[in-house]
């Protein structure tokens, strides 16, 4: 499986609008940091999106234009769903299948009711919803996909298992059980907004922790804010196994 990282910044973005800060004003690519999102690709044909936040729209027009067999969704939050609208276009390959847990679904339905209208109109996104939970795995083709929950601050959100990979965004505390279902992993690729404290995120020394606890092949941090190094100074401060994603950069998992 190849997987893309198509944005790999927190809510705000990098640059942020308005800051002068370093990494902010940056000439190298790698520190433009669109919202977190990731297209995950198989060799017989499957494609994923995970997450669709404000930023699809600028993400999808460097990508073929080609069916998602599934989009998964994380949580309810601005940066990870408010793109869903963007894909009207993907009407012409029939209904956007959409995963998330029940309150992220019942969210949807709130703040998109024109997508669920008994006639929807061919200009707005057929959005067809599956509830999935935590630690019920579920098969989008070939994949087995295993919900992981994970706590967002207060709010319980989902990452995803999917063979040996695991990815997990906006993490700030997992729990023993959800831990044990990432036994095994590979590749890790998890949140890591910055080196301060923050309520609802996970810092980059938490990150390494979780790494050095799990023991993945590699780990790939995301979520970054304008207050992560740039990726210059993360080549060299950061363990050899433990890399700062960027938007546009593919792994193999």
């Amino acid at each position: 499986m190849t997987l893309t990282f198509l944005g790999t910044g927190t809510s705000c973005g990098v640059p942020v609008i308005g800051c002068g800060c370093e990494v902010c004003t940056s000439n190298d690519a790698r520190d433009k940091r669109l919202r977190t999102s990731a297209l995950l690709e198989t060799t017989a044909g499957t494609h994923i999106l995970i997450d669709c936040g404000p930023d699809f729209r600028a993400q999808a027009l460097e990508l073929p234009f080609q069916p998602f067999d599934a989009v998964l969704l994380t949580h309810e939050h601005y940066d990870h769903v408010s793109g869903l609208d963007d894909l009207r276009p993907y009407g012409v390959f029939g209904p956007q299948q959409i995963y998330g847990n029940a309150r992220t679904l019942r969210t949807l339905r709130e703040r998109m009711p024109y997508c669920f209208a008994k006639e929807t109109p061919s200009t707005v996104p057929h959005l067809e919803l599956h509830e999935i939970s935590p630690g019920v795995a579920f098969r989008i083709n070939e994949l087995e996909i295993l919900p992981v929950e994970v706590m967002h601050g207060t709010l319980p959100i989902l990452g995803f298992r999917i063979g040996n990979c695991a990815y997990l965004t906006d993490l700030k505390t997992i729990s023993k059980e959800s831990m044990a279902l990432l036994n095994g992993v590979e590749t890790l690729i998890v949140n890591a907004l910055r080196y301060k404290p923050h309520p609802t995120h996970q810092t980059i020394e938490d990150a390494i922790a979780l790494s050095q606890h799990l023991k993945p092949r590699d780990t790939y941090l995301i979520h970054l804010n304008h207050d992560a190094p740039t990726q210059e100074e993360a080549e060299r401060i950061l363990p050899p196994h433990i890399h700062l994603a960027y938007d546009g950069l593919q792994i193999k998992v």
